[in-house]
């Protein structure tokens, strides 16, 4: 053994240095969250590279997202593994089919559609149908499920019947807008990426000479997420192949959390069965997290492990899951830390102004915004949280929308940028950045963020992220570099999607933060309905949210805070209840056995919003609060801040509580943000009826809060008091 190869094999533990040793015939890693997967099998291609056992202009590594290649590349150059191929099943059949093309066609390769909306909306024309933008998005969906499950519009129906359509279609209907689709793409020579996929599949089917080549150029395969690959998928990689086993394949059926879009397990559940002789290795050292998050993450699987259930095949049948595939169990290598917080929360706007606090917090305490994270199930939840955000003054970014170097103030500023470039040969090292600032002006870029969320928000921080760049690039990079140098490094990250850093916090769903993390991770909206989410009718769909539960989780390194609310909006009654999921997780959690199937289901608590204290939990349980008038136990968020009944006379001075409302609509108009984010009604009834006459006692009613009371304090004071407090 060279000193190189021992060089390579050198910090790996003992799982992962039996992966990176098993070169030859299946391999089968099932690795956990936090277990350095990646880093397992990226020494494993350069060690095969590096003892002669690869060829790495043969090998052939294939992921689910470019980001993810790009990383897989960078990693292997810096390992020496040179001439190694890393890409997406998509860019491997692209530039397999733009290449065969002609060969196995013949003219040129149609052009390729990045968006299906337009052609669908075309398409429901053609049948006299309207349906809106929303529709058509989930439409569009159906359709790449369809294709990626290899059904055809005539066979769509019968494979999607116990599917849920998309609101006012039922599955017949969306065959027949499927072939309408499919028949607008031949009218106008036009192919889809789920086409790429399949027409390579039908080539090689019926190509012998060109699959004899493509076997012959790629003779080791590495597919890592390998629980997320679709029928399709797994058919062009069996094709690939060509009936040879020098597969290495990466995954975890615990973070199985795209099944809607046509992913299954079942592969990786079945692999052993398919590769008798594969080798089994286990990574289970979680490196990401500490014992505390560790252990959450662990009960939350356990929970639903006790039952081995049946587990859903590509074919749609139910065969019992293999005991080698089980969830694994994790065990943190990191020291103990912070034990997870949980927090009850009276409504959505309490939730969000409770996390804006808390990040507050572990911004004094050091954590770098871009290192926080707010989780969500669906996209709507972060309206509140944008707003809370906002009023805090703490930026942001939303992840999961449109993509970076896609949206119109980065392109234009690349644009500007590059033609600033030309005539900047003189600015470089430390000077670059201020000719960034001053290009970037004149689309929107101020030093200070706009104290708005939404769109004018979006588009600075875009521009910022353009600026923190160049700050960092010319930083790492001394008196040599240029302008120039920026606009190369902004086109090869655009050509991999390797977006730069935003200087905030993530705001993201739950499924757009798969494969990243964070030192700290706040996972809200904890509350039945939302998670699982309310459609969620069968106890496969019930699995799936849970493994989506668990990857929120997992994302955590250090810090991790659970939030659920009890009613929607302020003054609500309370109709919500926690999460089911968290009845094995709170330490606090008073569960019950429900009637459905025995599972446990817990009382909601007549708590407010929740504040971190306590041992083990952050949750504060308070004795019911009753009505200072009647006697009343108070039920909503409302009753209990205001301390009475909705029907029970107010006990305020009407004319103090107009004049708040007066002052709080001039100030949140200064400011440009929602009325509400500065306090709500119910806050300023309970000013009202309180009349507090010094900061501690503003500060004793709730919804306040030290920032709160710091920004407006003062204005509240000299309304009730009458003169200007100091």
């Amino acid at each position: 053994m060279t000193e190189t190869t021992t060089d390579i094999l050198t910090g790996l533990d003992a799982e992962q240095r039996q992966a990176a040793t098993a070169l030859n015939g299946p391999v089968c890693i099932l690795a956990g969250a936090g277990t350095g997967k990646t880093r397992a099998i990226t020494h494993r291609i350069a060690y095969g590279v590096q003892t002669g056992v690869y060829d790495p202009h043969r090998t052939l590594a294939l992921t689910f997202t470019a980001r993810a290649a790009a990383e897989m590349r960078t990693r292997l150059r810096d390992l020496g593994a040179h001439g190694v191929q890393a890409r997406t099943f998509h860019s491997a059949a692209l530039r397999q089919l733009q290449f065969f093309w002609p060969q196995a066609v013949g003219g040129a390769v149609p052009e390729l559609v990045d968006h299906k909306v337009n052609l669908l909306a075309e398409a429901a024309r053609r049948l006299r149908t309207t349906t809106d933008r929303a529709a058509l998005r989930d439409l569009a969906g159906e359709v790449e499920w369809a294709k990626v499950s290899m059904r055809t519009p005539d066979s769509y129906a019968a494979a999607a019947a116990d599917r849920q359509m998309p609101v006012g279609w039922d599955a017949n209907g969306v065959a027949r807008l499927f072939q309408g689709y499919e028949d607008v793409k031949t009218d106008r020579n036009l192919i889809d990426f789920e086409d790429v996929l399949l027409i390579m599949v039908g080539i090689l089917e019926t190509e012998p000479k060109i699959a004899a080549q493509i076997r012959d150029q790629y003779r080791v395969f590495i597919v890592d997420e390998y629980q997320d690959v679709s029928p399709l998928q797994h058919r062009l990689l069996d094709l690939w192949l060509g009936g040879r086993n020098e597969l290495c394949v990466v995954g975890d059926a615990s973070q199985t959390i795209y099944s809607f879009t046509g992913a299954t397990s079942r592969f990786l559940l079945d692999f052993r069965q398919q590769h008798p002789d594969a080798t089994l290795v286990k990574l289970v050292r979680d490196y990401r997290s500490t014992p505390e998050i560790v252990d959450l993450a662990n009960r939350l699987l356990a929970e639903r492990t006790r039952q081995r259930v049946p587990v859903p095949g590509p074919d749609g049948t139910r065969g019992p899951m293999p005991r080698w595939a089980e969830p694994l169990e994790l065990l943190s290598q990191r020291d103990h830390g912070p034990a997870p917080v949980f927090a009850e929360c009276t409504d959505d706007e309490a939730e969000a102004g409770w996390v804006a606090t808390q990040v507050q917090q572990l911004l004094a305490e050091g954590i770098q915004a871009a290192e926080i994270a707010v989780l969500f199930r669906t996209n709507g939840q972060s309206q509140a949280l944008e707003s809370a955000c906002t009023a805090a003054g703490i930026s942001y970014q939303l992840r999961g929308g449109e993509r970076f170097f896609s949206r119109r103030e980065v392109r234009d500023g690349i644009l500007q940028l590059r033609a600033a470039a030309r005539s900047a040969q003189d600015v470089v090292g430390d000077q670059v950045p201020g000719r960034v600032k001053d290009v970037l002006a004149s689309l929107g870029y101020a030093d200070e963020a706009p104290k708005v969320s939404g769109a004018t928000r979006e588009k600075w921080e875009s521009l910022n992220a353009l600026v923190a760049l160049s700050e960092e690039l010319a930083a790492t990079r001394g008196d040599q570099f240029t302008l120039t140098d920026l606009v190369a490094e902004l086109d090869e990250r655009a050509a991999s999607q390797h977006a730069p850093t935003v200087q905030g916090i993530t705001l993201a769903s739950l499924h757009s933060a798969k494969g990243l993390e964070w030192d700290a991770v706040f996972l809200v909206g904890l509350s039945e309905g939302l998670m699982p989410i309310s459609f969620a009718d069968t106890q496969e769909d019930i699995d799936e949210e849970r493994r989506l539960l668990y990857v929120g989780i997992t994302r955590a390194r250090l810090r991790l805070f659970l939030s659920w609310t009890l009613a929607r909006g302020t003054g609500g009654r309370s109709t919500r209840k926690p999460s089911r999921f968290l009845d094995s997780l709170d330490p606090e959690a008073d569960s019950r056995h429900g009637a459905q199937g025995g599972a446990a289901r817990r009382r909601p608590s007549t708590s407010g919003a929740g504040r971190p204290g306590g041992r083990g939990s952050g949750r504060k349980r308070n004795h019911p609060v009753q009505c200072r008038t009647c006697g009343k136990t108070l039920e909503t968020g409302a009753e209990r801040k205001t301390g009475r009944c909705v029907d029970c006379p107010p006990t305020y001075d009407e004319g103090l509580f107009e004049n708040l409302k007066a002052w709080r609509l001039t100030t949140s108009q200064a400011a440009s943000m929602p009325a509400f984010v500065i306090f709500t009604d119910a806050t300023l009834v309970a000013i009202a009826e309180a009349e507090p006459k010094s900061p501690p006692e503003l500060l004793r009613i709730p919804g306040v809060g030290k920032s709160k009371l710091e920004k407006y304090g003062a204005d509240v004071l000299e309304l009730i008091n009458g003169t200007p407090t100091a």
